[in-house]
């Protein structure tokens, strides 16, 4: 669900590589937009992203963006918090830039940081600068996972400010009219190391979200996968029965994503018993009884 070739995710180790190669490369081919490039051609969805609303999330974030506030969305993995970011982004016509978030990530990878070259030192804006500065929707995906003094440079973004200061180099960004920042997290996952500050969780509106009704995710399942919606219906009812056992075995049940998978080998002529086997059980369990629970829910069905 994430492979969108228009839509560019950074991280860490994307970063790391983007400033080795500059080293090896002179300043000028990195072309600022008083150049003639647009920073934000690159982060433009260009085709619409199949979303199925479930509920009213759709008008509730226009009128959010329509104010500027800052969004949350909160659910299990996946269940479509970044599609429906994608979905968003492409109905309003603004860039997305999506930031992958993890435990080894700084402030710096996302305000930016000062760079070496054949030239000299030069600054780089991190993709939350990129975002404030020129006004693109800023995704940070499962921003629990960073550090909590690293989410913290997002404060002055998140209320009447809408600042972002870059205390390396001395200047203060006033957010882009269009600038909108929005995170996501999976609450099951919360614990006292990983969880939102306060301070954090009230500068943000919050969406919920959850696995669809039966009927609306097998027929997210069959447009996405490709099967018809009698196989993807079964899928379904295999993700149910998957989910009653989580806290009983399962830390987390089968997301919608992992349906759309084993749809997807279905739809290649893979056999059902083998492309469940193989998306739906293999992944999430190692214990032999918890497989063999699961491959009986697989055979019931198939």
């Amino acid at each position: 669900m994430r492979n969108d070739p228009f839509m560019r995710t950074y991280s860490p180790r994307q970063e790391a590589l983007a400033r080795a190669q500059a080293q090896q490369r002179p300043t000028a081919d990195v072309r600022p937009a008083s150049e003639g490039g647009n920073p934000l051609d690159a982060y433009r969805v260009k085709n619409e992203p199949y979303y199925r609303a479930v509920a009213d999330e759709v008008e509730l974030y226009e009128a959010a963006y329509a104010v500027r506030m800052p969004v949350m969305l909160k659910g299990p993995t996946g269940c479509g918090k970044t599609r429906f970011v994608e979905y968003m982004a492409w109905k309003l016509g603004k860039p997305l830039i999506t930031v992958a978030c993890n435990e080894d990530m700084t402030a710096s990878d996302l305000v930016g940081r000062f760079l070496l070259d054949a030239n000299g030192t030069r600054w780089q804006d991190g993709p939350l600068a990129v975002a404030a500065r020129h006004g693109a929707i800023c995704y940070l995906d499962e921003v629990v996972e960073a550090r909590q003094d690293t989410t913290v440079v997002i404060h002055p973004l998140t209320d009447a400010r809408r600042q972002l200061p870059l205390e390396k180099k001395g200047e203060m960004i006033e957010a882009h009219p269009d600038f909108q920042i929005v995170i996501s997290y999976n609450p099951g996952y919360q614990s006292l190391m990983k969880d939102l500050k306060q301070s954090t969780k009230q500068r943000f509106g919050a969406l919920d979200f959850n696995y669809p009704e039966h009927e609306v995710e097998a027929e997210i399942v069959a447009h996405e996968s490709g099967v018809s919606i009698d196989v993807a219906k079964n899928l379904v009812h295999i993700g149910e029965r998957a989910r009653n056992l989580k806290g009983h075995g399962l830390d987390e049940g089968l997301s919608t994503r992992m349906l759309i998978y084993a749809g997807s080998l279905i739809a290649k002529g893979v056999p059902a018993l083998g492309a469940c086997r193989m998306a739906l059980v293999r992944p999430i369990t190692d214990d032999p009884d918890m497989r063999d629970a699961l491959d009986s829910a697989v055979t019931t069905y198939f």
